[in-house]
């Protein structure tokens, strides 16, 4: 009989209030996500009233600026907190109220996200805070298939995490359910997919990690040729090849083709200068009802339930104050985007220069992360369209006349280069880069490809017509 040994150990695990973690995602959250939040919000906590149609009705009303402010809002449910338990109202409970507790109890949960699903993954995980944190990074850089556009040691630089963390969170979240996330694209989704399924060793894996352009163009003999095994077998494995998802984040959208609304506007004044306005119209303004308040301070109320509406009180409160403090970051961060991007304002996608989040956090004394969060799927409406809030944040490169250009510039003007080539004579990606050079704009023809690719452009070959 083996023996049995007792073992003792002491770790430290940090871990996040139900407040902090509620205020971080909606913080994170995109507009129609918040939309839903504070929908399912209004359903489920019954102090929690929506008074839009009030405010929209007053012929007066707070200043619009002042009433975006944390300290108004902390300031106003204080004095209705105040007004209410010293007043002692008292009020019968009425059908109205009875329907409301109904509906409260009827309610439908909204459908979970990506990100939330993510989310709820990463929170059961047993890692070190410094992988935690790079993980949270991670999925606030996701976007809605679940691929991470950009490179992860990019994002380690931008939020000053160490390279090793990176790596082992992009391992964690790439070990989440959908298979596929994490990927910077999909043939590592595919990969990641066919590894969990499959295995290294199958000829599914060897297809897609070697051949995957012969087998878009379904050149079924060559890859049999080079893997050693007939044209059938290939044919099966294409087959189920074809069975696995591109957009493993796909199921998480219930819509399938999403509706986008900004959350931010930047455009001109009268006098010609740049600004930047929220579009919170469709949000709901939320108080907390007043009936309620009433109750806490009358003297029949029973002490359970009247634990049971402060704790719903202050969770309403929590909620609008986060609201307010999303709102508040996120138009901040508009402001240094305008700072820091006049000239892509006036001229275009071509004159985006480099920013990193580290510079919006440092002139706004937030960390880093905050920024990550605050930008994640968040979109900004300006003169040249619709755009990502995080597409502001970019490397680049500096030109030979010492002018700053973003990926995003170089992105562009490779897109011009192709768009005025002879169809019938179409530029290879060495011309394409020594093109780019005579504009004083230095990049390896490899980075020309990636770019290219980015921007849907097929190879040169395959651009031809006759």
């Amino acid at each position: 009989m083996s023996d049995v040994y007792l073992h003792q150990s002491l770790s430290q695990q940090q871990t996040l209030a139900p407040q902090m973690r509620k205020s971080l995602e909606i913080l994170q959250a995109g507009t129609l996500e918040l939309t839903q939040l504070v929908q399912q919000a209004l359903e489920t906590n019954p102090v929690l009233e929506d008074i839009t149609e009030v405010i929209s009705l007053d012929e007066e009303g707070p200043d619009p600026e002042e009433a975006d402010s944390l300290d108004y809002l902390n300031d106003t449910d204080d004095d209705w907190r105040d007004r209410s338990i010293m007043d002692g109202k008292s009020s019968p409970w009425t059908s109205e109220d009875e329907e409301r507790r109904q509906r409260i109890y009827d309610s439908i949960v909204a459908p979970e996200t990506l990100q939330q699903h993510l989310q709820n993954q990463l929170d059961l995980s047993m890692v070190d805070p410094e992988i935690r944190e790079a993980a949270q990074a991670i999925l606030g850089n996701l976007d809605d298939r679940g691929f991470l556009d950009l490179p992860a040691r990019t994002l380690a630089t931008r939020l000053d995490i160490r390279p090793k963390d990176m790596d082992a969170a992009l391992t964690l979240v790439q070990s989440f359910d959908p298979a596929g996330v994490g990927a910077s694209g999909i043939p590592e989704s595919l990969l990641l997919q066919l590894e969990r399924t499959t295995g290294k060793e199958t000829i599914e894996y060897k297809i897609v990690r070697d051949h995957l352009e012969d087998l878009a163009r379904k050149r079924h003999p060559q890859i049999a040729r080079a893997l050693g095994t007939t044209v059938e077998r290939i044919a099966e494995a294409a087959s189920r090849i074809g069975r696995l998802t591109p957009n493993p984040g796909g199921e998480f959208d219930p819509t399938g083709n999403p509706y986008i609304l900004p959350d931010v506007v930047i455009e001109r004044d009268d006098d010609g200068n740049w600004y930047a306005r929220l579009t919170g119209e469709h949000l709901p303004n939320l108080r907390i009802n007043d009936f309620y308040k009433d109750m806490i301070g009358k003297s029949g109320t029973d002490a359970k339930a009247r634990q049971f509406l402060r704790d719903q009180i202050r969770d309403g409160r929590s909620l609008i104050h986060a609201i307010s403090l999303r709102q508040e970051t996120i138009l901040a961060i508009a402001h240094k985007l305008i700072e820091h991007q006049p000239a892509f304002l006036a001229k275009g996608p071509r004159h985006l220069r480099p920013l990193t989040m580290n510079d919006i956090a440092d002139e706004l004394s937030l960390h880093a992360t905050t920024i990550s969060r605050a930008v994640a799927g968040k979109y900004v409406f300006t003169p040249h369209g619709l755009m990502e809030m995080r597409s502001f944040f970019a490397t680049g490169y500096q030109t030979s006349d010492g002018t700053e250009v973003s990926n995003a510039g170089v992105r562009e003007a490779i897109q011009q280069l192709v768009a005025a080539e002879n169809p019938a004579k179409p530029l290879s990606d060495e011309f394409l880069m020594k093109a780019l050079d005579k504009q004083g704009i230095k990049v390896a023809r490899r980075t020309v490809a990636k770019y290219r690719e980015q921007l849907n452009i097929l190879p040169s070959h395959l651009r031809k017509t006759f």
